[in-house]
């Protein structure tokens, strides 16, 4: 950038992931995650004996056992598609930028991403949540682990360690901007030229959240609906051949429906044959659609009848380009103010 000046910072944010597929890993990662009330509101008193007492001394090595299946030779898939992402988006957004990857429960964590870009002497920093749906549970909690991890804290309470303070900007959700339901059309556009035959119907699996959450005001549910109906509109599927579902329920409570598991085993029974599902608010490969949805979907439709070999699954947008030059857009449009006229401009920001 002209004179010298630092580059701007982007931290790319993501939920996080176990280092490796033991329970060793797994546990420390799922005791944070369950532990943050912006996951699990319930009250500490009731919480963390259940978590601590039953949850943490059974879940991991069942969760393990899952990774185990889906884990690459190099590492987690998350994260590594989560590092082409980071790699992918700096190249586009060139010098005048530094991207760092920021994980909410896991290494590298958002203390780490904005360490390393005060390291490099920015002083104003983009928070970019790869969450394209609004929730409390995904959006939030990364905004919370961002502000406090700016300010030095890590939590509100906490001692105040850091004099200077960073600019920090929060990008806003993306479920219906036109860059991102386009991205999604050319990515699925090739995935279906490779099959060797056109599915007979699609299923949008969303991540759920716990009703009461969504009756309580969490948008998700409505903006999950809205991103699959511009979708499908893109795409020119008949009303008769989609539909959206929520997947990863946890606990006794209530959850949005229609479930996803409930809905594969029912697909044969219904006449369907060749059903293809893809997550359009998951967009980074993981746990919940390698496995939950890869293989557990599979297992589901061929227990209702349908033949295995006839399931498909999309995998996520992860590094395609299309997204990357979304997420560029993003970048250029939320840094507004904070950058050159020599800057690299928008791309595709709708």
């Amino acid at each position: 950038m002209k004179n010298n000046q630092p580059p701007i910072g982007v931290v790319i944010a993501q939920i996080g992931t176990p280092s490796s597929p033991d329970a060793q890993a797994v546990r420390p990662y799922l005791k944070r995650f369950l532990s943050d009330r912006r996951i699990i509101d319930y009250s500490p008193l009731f919480w963390q004996p259940l978590l601590r007492g039953v949850i943490l001394r059974t879940r991991p090595r069942r969760s393990a056992e899952l990774y185990k299946q889906i884990w690459l030779e190099a590492g987690s898939p998350l994260l590594l598609h989560s590092l082409a992402q980071q790699s992918g988006l700096q190249e586009l957004l060139g010098s005048g930028y530094q991207v760092e990857l920021g994980l909410a429960y896991s290494e590298p964590s958002m203390e780490t991403a904005i360490a390393r870009l005060e390291a490099a002497g920015v002083s104003r920093i983009l928070i970019l949540p790869l969450f394209p749906q609004y929730s409390s549970t995904t959006t939030a909690s990364v905004y919370d682990q961002a502000c406090f991890a700016a300010l030095g804290r890590r939590s509100a309470g906490g001692p105040a360690a850091k004099r200077f303070v960073p600019a920090l900007r929060l990008a806003e959700d993306f479920h219906d901007a036109s860059g991102y339901i386009a991205a999604m059309k050319a990515h699925l556009e090739r995935q279906l030229q490779s099959l060797p035959e056109e599915p007979d119907y699609y299923v949008l699996s969303f991540h759920g959240i716990p009703q009461r959450y969504a009756d309580s005001g969490d948008p998700y549910p409505r903006q999950c609906m809205e991103t699959a109906r511009l979708l499908a509109a893109a795409m020119n599927w008949a009303s008769g051949c989609w539909e959206v579902t929520f997947q990863s329920r946890f606990g006794p409570e209530k959850w949005v429906e229609p479930s996803t598991a409930a809905v594969l085993g029912e697909l044969a029974g219904r006449g369907i044959q060749r059903p293809l599902v893809f997550s359009p608010g998951l967009v980074t490969d993981c746990l919940e659609t390698l496995h939950e949805l890869g293989v557990e979907g599979r297992e589901l439709f061929a227990a209702g009848g349908g033949q295995p070999g006839q399931f498909m699954i999309c995998p996520c947008l992860n590094d395609s380009p299309e997204w990357l030059e979304f997420l560029a857009g993003q970048a250029a449009l939320h840094t507004a103010g904070w950058i050159t006229p020599t800057s690299r401009p928008a791309s595709d920001i709708h």
